[in-house]
């Protein structure tokens, strides 16, 4: 029997968080783990031997970390996602369309996933209900509503739960959105952003007004003053109707001023999300996951994995360390075909985010142990070859990630959203190599997107404790 007096914080976390206990006979140690999870990915492939042997040369030693729910989910008897968290569909402004997404919240928590909402959407605290009368209570009210929601689930032994709540910078409850979490204890299991527009930018660095708008419905038949914005749902500017103007300057403070005392909100800026977007031709995005790696489109999932720099630098604290880009790229082409399998192999909560999932199939492939890695290289975290050296390290996983990425839309087909002329245009693809856009023009590529660095806290925990994603070494 283990003497967990002496147990390993590796074996720890895998013990508590990966380990198929219910598994006949139950896992007895990591290479067990790795065995399950080879095993399930490769499953969907014509010739599943091979691809199951160099999956799990991939995951040996840590090199490739499939996100938590791949490691503790895939090949298990249990009904659960394989996606890490999901951004859920847009919340309908009416009772029952809030309580239809909160069901749909619940669905997805109760196999694992995270979720993401924007609640932009729910008309402002004070303003008259659509069809009873009623006095609307605006959407930090029914922030505490999933809040407790989350809890509930908590109480019956679901994984513990994350949510993400957007709010845009020019919603009439932006100000409370602002505060939301300032008193200790206050919506515990939400992490908050505000989606920052460049006009709000522009508008705070000239010290100028900055009107608070939300749409004006049909039956808005007040003669306040309005004006057009883009919003939430909506692929046009709508009429806003202007509930008050503020200071852009003041509110930035706001925002400024509760980041530093409570750490929230944090901040999206949301135009250059969508202009960066590889299918801003298909989509408008406004919501993350609940640590914002990644912004998704309504019951978009993330399907994540992490590469851990630390397996590939040699001659590690020497004069002579050095980093084996070759085996790097290697390792990120195994970890695209594994994270593409993921997709065919992981049930969804819902179908819409079923049909998300394979219409873009998109995947996040990134990066943890970047501070070890560079301590081992003999760099120093905030210096210039420090830098330089990064900027090599996601270069070559990018590029191969892309290459071989259309190596499988080759063999594959590329994904069903994919439009050559319009993806080719996107500013990302534009700065790939010219032979990689090449290659996509004339194959296609099989995933819309394919890189994301996370936040890896629990899998870098189990890979020996290596630093967190991009983070420094904290004291």
């Amino acid at each position: 029997m283990l003497d967990r007096r002496r147990e390993s914080l590796s074996h720890f976390i895998w013990r508590t968080h990966y380990r198929d206990a219910q598994a006949v006979p139950p896992e007895q140690d990591i290479e067990g783990t790795w065995d399950r999870v080879a095993r399930s990915v490769a499953s969907i492939e014509p010739h599943s031997g091979p691809w199951q042997r160099s999956f799990r040369a991939l995951l040996e030693g840590y090199r490739f970390l499939p996100a938590g729910r791949i490691l503790a989910g895939a090949g298990v008897a249990r009904q659960v996602t394989l996606a890490n968290c999901f951004v859920m569909g847009l919340i309908d402004d009416s009772l029952p369309g809030i309580f239809e997404a909160l069901k749909e919240g619940a669905l997805t928590m109760q196999q694992g996933g995270g979720v993401g909402y924007d609640f932009s959407t729910l008309r402002p605290r004070g303003s008259g209900a659509r069809t009873t009368g009623m006095i609307a209570s605006g959407p930090v009210s029914f922030l505490r509503v999933w809040d407790a929601m989350c809890a509930t689930l908590l109480s019956t032994g679901a994984r513990r739960g994350a949510m993400m709540a957007t709010l845009r910078c020019d919603h009439p409850d932006i100000e409370e959105f602002i505060a939301a979490k300032q008193a200790p204890g206050s919506l515990t299991h939400f992490n908050l952003s505000i989606l920052i527009t460049d006009a709000f930018m522009k508008a705070m660095r000239a010290n100028a007004p900055w009107p608070l708008v939300f749409p004006r419905g049909a039956d808005d038949t007040g003669t306040s003053d309005t004006l057009e914005r883009p919003w939430s749902g909506s692929t046009a500017p709508v009429v806003c109707r202007i509930w008050k103007t503020v200071s852009a300057r003041e509110l930035w403070r706001q925002m400024c001023a509760s980041a530093h005392r409570s750490a929230e909100p944090g901040v999206l800026f949301i135009d250059r999300v969508n202009a960066e977007n590889n299918l801003g031709y298909a989509e408008t995005l406004s919501a993350t996951n609940p640590c914002a790696e990644e912004p998704l489109p309504p019951y978009g999932a993330c399907n994540l994995g992490s590469l851990n720099l630390t397996a590939f630098v040699l001659d590690p604290f020497t004069s002579s360390a050095r980093l084996d880009q070759s085996a790097l790229r290697d390792c990120a082409r195994g970890a695209v075909r594994f994270l593409d399998d993921v997709i065919e192999i992981s049930g969804f909560p819902l179908p819409r985010q079923q049909l998300e999932a394979h219409r873009s199939r998109r995947i996040g492939l990134g990066i943890t142990g970047l501070a070890d890695a560079l301590a081992m290289l003999g760099l120093r975290y905030d210096g210039e070859d420090a830098r330089r050296v990064a900027a090599e390290m996601m270069r070559a996983v990018r590029d191969a990630a892309y290459q071989v990425s259309v190596d499988l839309a080759r063999e594959r087909g590329p994904f069903p959203l994919f439009d050559a002329q319009r993806y080719g245009s996107r500013p990302f693809i534009q700065r790939l190599p010219g032979s990689i856009q090449a290659a996509i023009r004339q194959h296609g590529i099989r995933n819309s997107h394919l890189l994301a660095v996370a936040p890896a806290g629990t899998i870098s925990l189990l890979a020996d404790n290596v630093s967190s994603g991009i983070e420094p070494i904290h004291r």
